[in-house]
Protein backbone atom coordinates (compact mmCIF):
# COMPACT_ATOMS: atom_id res chain seq x y z
CA UNK A 1 0.00 0.00 0.00
CA UNK A 2 1.46 3.17 -0.80
CA UNK A 3 2.26 5.42 1.98
CA UNK A 4 -0.11 8.27 3.25
CA UNK A 5 1.37 11.75 2.97
CA UNK A 6 1.39 12.48 6.52
CA UNK A 7 4.05 10.30 6.78
CA UNK A 8 6.77 12.18 4.30
CA UNK A 9 4.66 15.74 3.90
CA UNK A 10 4.79 17.79 7.35
CA UNK A 11 4.49 21.12 9.12
CA UNK A 12 7.55 22.54 10.66
CA UNK A 13 8.94 25.82 11.87
CA UNK A 14 10.29 26.63 8.72
CA UNK A 15 7.10 25.09 6.86
CA UNK A 16 6.07 22.54 4.55
CA UNK A 17 8.60 20.05 4.73
CA UNK A 18 8.81 17.31 1.87
CA UNK A 19 10.96 14.71 3.97
CA UNK A 20 12.10 11.89 1.21
CA UNK A 21 12.75 14.79 -1.04
CA UNK A 22 14.41 17.06 1.71
CA UNK A 23 13.01 20.64 0.39
CA UNK A 24 10.51 22.97 1.99
CA UNK A 25 7.73 24.18 -0.47
CA UNK A 26 7.51 28.28 0.54
CA UNK A 27 9.29 28.23 3.39
CA UNK A 28 9.07 31.40 6.28
CA UNK A 29 12.62 31.27 6.39
CA UNK A 30 15.97 30.91 5.24
CA UNK A 31 16.59 27.15 4.47
CA UNK A 32 18.92 24.65 2.67
CA UNK A 33 16.51 23.94 -0.29
CA UNK A 34 13.45 25.31 -1.35
CA UNK A 35 10.46 24.87 -3.84
CA UNK A 36 8.94 28.63 -4.15
CA UNK A 37 5.42 28.69 -5.76
CA UNK A 38 5.19 32.31 -6.58
CA UNK A 39 6.69 35.28 -5.84
CA UNK A 40 4.75 36.89 -3.53
CA UNK A 41 6.87 38.22 -0.52
CA UNK A 42 4.55 35.49 1.88
CA UNK A 43 5.78 32.81 -0.15
CA UNK A 44 8.99 33.75 -1.57
CA UNK A 45 11.79 34.34 1.03
CA UNK A 46 15.36 35.76 0.99
CA UNK A 47 18.19 33.77 1.76
CA UNK A 48 17.64 30.39 0.18
CA UNK A 49 20.71 28.37 -0.14
CA UNK A 50 18.87 26.37 -3.41
CA UNK A 51 15.87 27.82 -4.99
CA UNK A 52 13.56 25.72 -7.80
CA UNK A 53 10.36 27.20 -9.69
CA UNK A 54 9.66 28.46 -12.31
CA UNK A 55 11.63 30.61 -14.96
CA UNK A 56 9.68 33.11 -14.61
CA UNK A 57 8.70 33.49 -10.46
CA UNK A 58 13.04 32.73 -10.29
CA UNK A 59 13.05 36.10 -12.47
CA UNK A 60 10.77 38.05 -10.51
CA UNK A 61 12.49 36.77 -6.83
CA UNK A 62 15.61 38.59 -8.27
CA UNK A 63 13.92 41.34 -9.45
CA UNK A 64 12.48 41.96 -6.15
CA UNK A 65 15.65 41.19 -3.75
CA UNK A 66 18.75 41.28 -5.90
CA UNK A 67 20.51 38.08 -7.45
CA UNK A 68 22.36 37.04 -4.27
CA UNK A 69 19.21 37.24 -1.55
CA UNK A 70 17.06 35.46 -4.17
CA UNK A 71 18.73 31.78 -3.83
CA UNK A 72 22.69 31.25 -3.64
CA UNK A 73 21.79 28.85 -6.47
CA UNK A 74 18.62 28.70 -8.90
CA UNK A 75 17.22 25.90 -10.56
CA UNK A 76 14.48 26.88 -12.88
CA UNK A 77 11.80 24.30 -14.26
CA UNK A 78 9.18 24.76 -16.17
CA UNK A 79 5.78 23.44 -16.30
CA UNK A 80 5.06 19.74 -16.65
CA UNK A 81 8.92 19.13 -16.78
CA UNK A 82 9.40 16.31 -13.95
CA UNK A 83 12.30 16.25 -11.86
CA UNK A 84 13.58 13.38 -9.67
CA UNK A 85 14.50 14.83 -5.61
CA UNK A 86 15.82 12.26 -3.73
CA UNK A 87 13.35 9.84 -5.41
CA UNK A 88 10.30 12.25 -4.85
CA UNK A 89 9.25 13.10 -8.63
CA UNK A 90 8.38 16.76 -8.90
CA UNK A 91 6.42 18.69 -10.94
CA UNK A 92 4.96 22.19 -11.40
CA UNK A 93 1.65 22.86 -12.82
CA UNK A 94 -0.08 26.28 -13.64
CA UNK A 95 -1.82 27.66 -10.27
CA UNK A 96 -3.70 30.80 -12.07
CA UNK A 97 -2.36 33.61 -9.51
CA UNK A 98 0.41 35.54 -10.86
CA UNK A 99 2.95 34.99 -13.81
CA UNK A 100 5.06 31.97 -12.73
CA UNK A 101 2.67 30.73 -10.02
CA UNK A 102 2.78 27.10 -9.87
CA UNK A 103 1.22 24.14 -7.87
CA UNK A 104 3.84 21.60 -6.53
CA UNK A 105 3.06 18.03 -7.82
CA UNK A 106 4.42 15.56 -5.79
CA UNK A 107 4.95 11.62 -6.13
CA UNK A 108 6.51 9.04 -3.65
CA UNK A 109 6.18 5.47 -3.70
CA UNK A 110 2.94 5.49 -5.34
CA UNK A 111 1.38 8.30 -3.22
CA UNK A 112 0.88 11.81 -4.76
CA UNK A 113 0.40 15.12 -2.67
CA UNK A 114 -0.33 18.69 -4.52
CA UNK A 115 0.43 21.82 -2.66
CA UNK A 116 -1.48 24.31 -4.97
CA UNK A 117 0.13 27.78 -3.28
CA UNK A 118 -2.03 30.68 -3.94
CA UNK A 119 -4.47 29.72 -6.77
CA UNK A 120 -7.92 31.61 -9.09
CA UNK A 121 -10.00 29.82 -11.09
CA UNK A 122 -11.52 33.00 -13.34
CA UNK A 123 -9.43 34.27 -15.94
CA UNK A 124 -6.29 36.03 -16.43
CA UNK A 125 -4.70 37.25 -19.63
CA UNK A 126 -1.44 37.54 -17.59
CA UNK A 127 -0.90 34.09 -16.79
CA UNK A 128 -1.27 30.19 -17.46
CA UNK A 129 -5.07 29.19 -16.32
CA UNK A 130 -5.11 26.80 -12.88
CA UNK A 131 -4.47 23.25 -13.90
CA UNK A 132 -6.64 20.67 -11.30
CA UNK A 133 -4.87 17.47 -10.91
CA UNK A 134 -5.87 14.89 -8.93
CA UNK A 135 -4.16 13.55 -5.88
CA UNK A 136 -4.49 11.42 -2.31
CA UNK A 137 -4.10 14.83 -0.27
CA UNK A 138 -4.48 18.50 -1.75
CA UNK A 139 -2.99 21.85 0.10
CA UNK A 140 -4.93 24.72 -0.54
CA UNK A 141 -5.13 28.17 0.43
CA UNK A 142 -8.54 29.34 1.97
CA UNK A 143 -8.14 32.87 2.01
CA UNK A 144 -11.93 33.63 0.73
CA UNK A 145 -13.03 30.73 2.11
CA UNK A 146 -16.61 32.06 3.33
CA UNK A 147 -19.87 32.05 1.38
CA UNK A 148 -19.92 35.52 1.68
CA UNK A 149 -16.88 35.98 -0.72
CA UNK A 150 -18.33 35.30 -4.54
CA UNK A 151 -15.78 36.98 -6.81
CA UNK A 152 -18.13 38.91 -9.44
CA UNK A 153 -16.95 38.76 -13.43
CA UNK A 154 -13.97 40.54 -14.03
CA UNK A 155 -15.11 41.97 -17.00
CA UNK A 156 -18.08 43.68 -15.24
CA UNK A 157 -15.69 45.16 -12.55
CA UNK A 158 -13.67 46.45 -15.41
CA UNK A 159 -17.44 47.68 -17.01
CA UNK A 160 -18.00 49.86 -13.89
CA UNK A 161 -14.51 51.42 -13.93
CA UNK A 162 -15.05 52.38 -17.80
CA UNK A 163 -18.50 53.68 -16.36
CA UNK A 164 -17.50 56.34 -13.76
CA UNK A 165 -14.47 57.28 -16.03
CA UNK A 166 -16.87 58.22 -18.85
CA UNK A 167 -19.04 60.00 -16.33
CA UNK A 168 -16.33 61.93 -14.83
CA UNK A 169 -13.75 62.33 -17.75
CA UNK A 170 -11.91 65.18 -16.07
CA UNK A 171 -11.27 63.66 -13.05
CA UNK A 172 -8.23 61.01 -12.31
CA UNK A 173 -9.08 57.38 -11.39
CA UNK A 174 -6.32 55.94 -9.31
CA UNK A 175 -6.35 52.67 -9.02
CA UNK A 176 -4.70 50.64 -6.27
CA UNK A 177 -3.45 46.99 -7.08
CA UNK A 178 -0.44 45.30 -5.86
CA UNK A 179 3.02 45.57 -8.31
CA UNK A 180 3.20 41.91 -8.59
CA UNK A 181 0.29 40.39 -10.51
CA UNK A 182 -2.27 43.13 -9.91
CA UNK A 183 -1.77 45.65 -11.53
CA UNK A 184 -0.37 43.84 -14.50
CA UNK A 185 -3.79 42.03 -14.94
CA UNK A 186 -5.65 45.44 -14.34
CA UNK A 187 -3.70 46.35 -17.55
CA UNK A 188 -4.89 43.65 -19.34
CA UNK A 189 -8.00 43.62 -18.30
CA UNK A 190 -8.56 47.45 -19.38
CA UNK A 191 -6.83 46.62 -22.88
CA UNK A 192 -9.26 43.30 -23.53
CA UNK A 193 -12.26 45.90 -22.40
CA UNK A 194 -11.11 48.72 -25.42
CA UNK A 195 -9.20 50.96 -23.19
CA UNK A 196 -6.05 51.87 -26.01
CA UNK A 197 -4.78 54.92 -24.26
CA UNK A 198 -1.73 54.97 -22.13
CA UNK A 199 -2.29 53.54 -18.23
CA UNK A 200 -0.13 55.58 -16.01
CA UNK A 201 2.26 54.17 -13.84
CA UNK A 202 3.11 55.38 -9.89
CA UNK A 203 7.01 54.24 -9.85
CA UNK A 204 6.47 51.13 -7.94
CA UNK A 205 5.08 49.75 -10.35
CA UNK A 206 7.34 50.11 -12.99
CA UNK A 207 10.12 47.69 -12.61
CA UNK A 208 7.83 44.80 -12.75
CA UNK A 209 5.46 45.65 -15.58
CA UNK A 210 9.00 45.69 -18.04
CA UNK A 211 9.44 42.60 -16.63
CA UNK A 212 6.66 41.12 -17.28
CA UNK A 213 6.86 42.55 -20.78
CA UNK A 214 10.48 41.09 -21.08
CA UNK A 215 8.66 37.50 -20.26
CA UNK A 216 6.26 37.84 -22.85
CA UNK A 217 3.34 39.61 -21.16
CA UNK A 218 1.85 42.53 -23.76
CA UNK A 219 0.74 45.66 -21.72
CA UNK A 220 0.08 48.17 -24.27
CA UNK A 221 1.83 51.98 -23.69
CA UNK A 222 2.52 52.31 -20.33
CA UNK A 223 3.63 56.11 -19.30
CA UNK A 224 5.01 57.33 -15.81
CA UNK A 225 2.16 58.86 -13.48
CA UNK A 226 4.41 62.52 -12.48
CA UNK A 227 2.13 64.93 -10.28
CA UNK A 228 4.17 67.60 -12.36
CA UNK A 229 2.28 67.32 -15.31
CA UNK A 230 -1.24 67.16 -13.95
CA UNK A 231 -2.78 68.11 -17.02
CA UNK A 232 -2.28 64.58 -18.83
CA UNK A 233 -3.44 62.76 -16.15
CA UNK A 234 -7.12 64.29 -16.79
CA UNK A 235 -9.21 61.18 -17.46
CA UNK A 236 -6.14 59.12 -17.03
CA UNK A 237 -6.03 55.49 -15.54
CA UNK A 238 -3.15 55.59 -12.83
CA UNK A 239 -2.18 52.78 -11.30
CA UNK A 240 -0.59 52.69 -7.96
CA UNK A 241 0.66 50.64 -4.54
CA UNK A 242 -2.92 50.15 -2.49
CA UNK A 243 -1.23 52.61 0.11
CA UNK A 244 -0.55 55.29 -2.58
CA UNK A 245 -3.94 56.25 -3.07
CA UNK A 246 -5.13 58.08 -0.54
CA UNK A 247 -1.56 59.70 0.56
CA UNK A 248 -0.47 63.04 -0.62
CA UNK A 249 1.06 61.48 -3.72
CA UNK A 250 -2.54 60.97 -5.00
CA UNK A 251 -3.92 63.78 -3.96
CA UNK A 252 -2.25 66.20 -6.07
CA UNK A 253 -3.20 64.84 -9.04
CA UNK A 254 -6.30 66.11 -10.87
CA UNK A 255 -9.28 65.37 -8.77
CA UNK A 256 -8.50 62.13 -8.13
CA UNK A 257 -11.10 58.99 -7.87
CA UNK A 258 -9.50 56.68 -5.34
CA UNK A 259 -10.28 53.04 -6.70
CA UNK A 260 -9.13 49.75 -5.14
CA UNK A 261 -8.69 46.29 -7.14
CA UNK A 262 -9.21 43.32 -4.40
CA UNK A 263 -11.68 41.00 -3.37
CA UNK A 264 -11.33 42.37 0.17
CA UNK A 265 -13.69 45.24 -1.45
CA UNK A 266 -16.52 43.09 -1.58
CA UNK A 267 -16.45 44.04 2.83
CA UNK A 268 -17.89 47.88 2.17
CA UNK A 269 -16.26 48.26 5.39
CA UNK A 270 -12.72 47.64 4.51
CA UNK A 271 -13.28 49.98 1.38
CA UNK A 272 -14.91 52.92 3.31
CA UNK A 273 -11.72 52.68 6.16
CA UNK A 274 -9.14 52.53 3.07
CA UNK A 275 -11.06 55.72 1.56
CA UNK A 276 -11.80 54.10 -1.65
CA UNK A 277 -14.85 55.68 -3.90
CA UNK A 278 -14.92 52.93 -6.66
CA UNK A 279 -14.04 49.05 -4.71
CA UNK A 280 -13.33 47.30 -7.90
CA UNK A 281 -13.98 43.47 -6.11
CA UNK A 282 -11.40 41.76 -8.61
CA UNK A 283 -9.13 39.06 -6.93
CA UNK A 284 -6.08 36.52 -7.74
CA UNK A 285 -7.42 34.32 -5.11
CA UNK A 286 -10.14 31.19 -5.20
CA UNK A 287 -13.47 32.83 -4.10
CA UNK A 288 -16.25 30.04 -2.23
CA UNK A 289 -17.13 28.11 -4.73
CA UNK A 290 -13.96 27.86 -6.51
CA UNK A 291 -12.96 26.42 -3.71
CA UNK A 292 -15.42 23.99 -3.77
CA UNK A 293 -15.07 23.03 -7.43
CA UNK A 294 -11.51 22.63 -7.36
CA UNK A 295 -11.84 20.10 -3.89
CA UNK A 296 -14.23 18.30 -6.55
CA UNK A 297 -12.10 18.18 -9.55
CA UNK A 298 -8.52 17.56 -7.67
CA UNK A 299 -10.50 14.11 -5.90
CA UNK A 300 -8.65 14.25 -3.17
CA UNK A 301 -10.21 12.49 -0.65
CA UNK A 302 -8.07 14.38 2.20
CA UNK A 303 -7.67 18.30 1.89
CA UNK A 304 -5.05 20.21 4.24
CA UNK A 305 -5.31 24.30 4.45
CA UNK A 306 -2.77 26.26 4.92
CA UNK A 307 -4.10 29.39 5.49
CA UNK A 308 -7.42 31.75 5.46
CA UNK A 309 -11.20 30.61 6.93
CA UNK A 310 -10.11 27.12 7.43
CA UNK A 311 -13.52 26.44 10.12
CA UNK A 312 -16.01 26.99 6.96
CA UNK A 313 -14.24 25.34 4.41
CA UNK A 314 -13.27 21.96 6.99
CA UNK A 315 -16.93 22.13 7.85
CA UNK A 316 -18.03 22.19 3.88
CA UNK A 317 -15.92 19.46 2.90
CA UNK A 318 -16.89 17.15 5.49
CA UNK A 319 -20.66 17.64 3.84
CA UNK A 320 -18.64 16.50 0.53
CA UNK A 321 -17.05 13.40 2.51
CA UNK A 322 -13.89 14.79 2.19
CA UNK A 323 -11.86 15.25 5.34
CA UNK A 324 -10.46 18.54 5.89
CA UNK A 325 -7.38 19.43 8.19
CA UNK A 326 -6.16 23.11 8.95
CA UNK A 327 -2.29 23.39 8.75
CA UNK A 328 -1.99 26.78 10.53
CA UNK A 329 1.23 27.56 8.60
CA UNK A 330 2.73 30.60 10.54
CA UNK A 331 3.99 33.32 8.10
CA UNK A 332 1.55 33.23 5.52
CA UNK A 333 -0.95 36.34 5.24
CA UNK A 334 -3.85 37.55 3.21
CA UNK A 335 -1.25 37.90 1.03
CA UNK A 336 -0.28 40.86 -1.91
CA UNK A 337 -4.57 40.87 -2.46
Amino acid sequence: MPPHPESWLRVTEAGLFCEPGGFYIDPTRAVPRAVITHGHSDHARPGHMSVLGTPETLAIMRLRMGEERAGLTQQPLAYHSPLDINGVRVTLVPAGHVLGSAQVVMDWQGSRAVVSGDYKRSPDPTCPPFEPVTCDVFVTEATFALPVFTHPKPADEIAKLLRSASLFPERTHVIGAYSLGKAQRMIALLRQSGWDRPVHLHGAHVAMCALYEELGVKLGPLLPATVKDKAALVGAMVLAPPSAIADRWARRLNDPIPCMASGWMRIRARARQGGVELPLVISDHADWPELLRTAREVQAPEIWITHGREDALIHALSGMGIRGRALHLVGLEEGEE
